[in-house]
């Protein structure tokens, strides 16, 4: 979400942080678009492809056995009292995606070259937040919200246009809501202070960058704050090894950061040191007044959180390829059950091939649009597209740029007549979507 710096782009983060962009795509009207039995007309803003919209309705969370669905029903397990909603549609208006959250209309992620859409007033959701503000209104005090998630991005093992969210929501009313919420705090830091766990957290002090809302007391401020991240903490927990008792093993490590997210203030970000390496797991915060107050709810107050099923999953299941979780080979599927997380055991790896590609760029070009056509293309058997040299000609001020694209099938090898006739199809659509001239 919104921080005002160019900053990383976490692959399934369901509040990631997206970057700056500076070009517009290039799109002209068609024929309508057909998306599962429903017609919407196009305009200059449709740039949703045949490739995503095919993934539209798959629903890796619900298959049974998969890595993403398993590791729902454990998130699921530790919020019982909670709405599991796992079928909302994800067309969403802008409205949804962007206004009803707060975004400002200069906001990145509302960019062509960030987001999928039908047409101006439809889109593919980017976040599950897009869903916040209709269950608020709906009266929804407490759900947890998984589905697929669309955004425009680059092309590597760790990416994927198409991915999947859990969004946590919980509000309350004051007076009885809060002294809920403050029981059920003591009873959590019960449990974390058996745990074998070191939790550092230097965001319990207020700062400028990072303040309490104007509608809210200190009191509060910290009674929502704690509930949310002693529950996220106790969560971790489940996850990455449960609660444990002092012994052999390692404590877990959790540290807490300061974050900025459109519609959450305090804003947080959690991270867990795992095999060595500190993953980011999720973001979260305060619910700001101004989303309840457009949900129809001033009275209420709460929090929310968002993660990403893939980033946690490639971790936990040792999945090595984020394209893997697209698989229909029985090789990667037959390797799990809903009883047990056990690590991915590579069947044979096939060989890549790389061809890189030179050319001299159009106006207006821009990275994100050009992996859109290499994937519309190559689909996923493309496992990377890199920009390995790039120069400006110093007398006509063109800009050169030369990206290498590596090709593999995650089950199967590639003849070289194979990959040099989707390099030559690659090549024809770039120049003829994109105005590139070859070099």
């Amino acid at each position: 979400m919104l921080v005002e710096k160019v900053a990383r782009r976490a692959c399934t983060c369901s509040w990631s942080t997206p970057r700056y962009r500076l070009y517009s795509t290039r799109s002209q009207p068609s024929p309508p678009l057909q998306v599962q039995g429903k017609t919407y007309a196009r305009d200059t803003y449709s740039n949703a492809t045949p490739t995503i919209l095919s993934k539209v309705g798959k629903n890796l969370h619900l298959k049974p056995n998969h890595p993403l669905s398993i590791l729902r029903s454990r998130i699921e397990a530790h919020f019982p009292q909670f709405q599991h909603l796992n079928s909302l549609s994800p067309i969403v208006t802008v409205k949804q995606n962007f206004d009803d959250l707060g975004f400002p209309p200069d906001h990145p992620g509302r960019s062509l070259t960030d987001s999928y859409y039908l047409n101006k007033q439809e889109m593919l959701r980017t976040h599950t937040s897009a869903h916040e503000v209709e269950l608020f209104k709906a009266g929804v005090e407490q759900f947890l919200l998984t589905a697929d998630v669309y955004r425009r991005d680059e092309i590597d093992r760790s990416h994927y246009p198409v991915f999947h969210q859990m969004e946590g929501a919980n509000v309350t009313t004051r007076g009885e809501g809060l002294a809920r919420l403050e029981k059920e705090n003591e009873e959590m830091r019960q449990r974390l202070d058996s745990a074998n766990i070191i939790i550092t957290d230097p965001t319990r002090e207020t700062t400028a960058t990072n303040p309490i809302q104007e509608e809210h007391s200190e009191e509060e401020a910290r009674i929502i704050s704690d509930h949310l991240k002693n529950t996220l903490n106790t969560l971790v927990l489940r996850l990455f090894g449960g609660l444990r008792k002092e012994g052999d093993q390692e404590p877990l490590q959790v540290r807490w950061i300061e974050a900025t997210f459109p519609w959450t203030s305090p804003s947080y970000e959690v991270e867990v040191l795992y095999e060595g390496k500190w993953l980011e797991i999720l973001g979260c915060g305060v619910v700001k007044q101004d989303a309840l107050n457009r949900s129809d709810v001033p009275q209420k107050l709460g929090w929310a959180f968002g993660l990403g099923l893939e980033r946690i999953a490639m971790v936990l299941f040792s999945v090595p390829d984020i394209r893997l979780f697209w698989s229909e080979d029985t090789r990667f599927l037959s390797q799990f059950n809903e009883d047990s997380i056990t690590p991915f055991k590579p069947y044979s790896r096939h060989p890549e091939c790389y061809k890189d590609l030179a050319f001299w760029t159009a106006e207006g070009f821009h990275e994100n649009d050009f992996c859109e056509v290499v994937r519309d293309v190559a689909g996923d058997l493309v496992e990377g597209v890199q920009l390995i040299d790039e120069f400006v000609h110093p007398k006509t001020n063109r800009r050169s740029v030369c990206y290498r694209l590596n090709y593999r099938s995650m089950d199967r090898s590639l003849s070289n007549d194979e990959v040099n006739e989707i390099q030559a199809k690659v090549i024809e659509t770039v120049v003829e979507q994109m105005g590139v001239e070859v070099r």
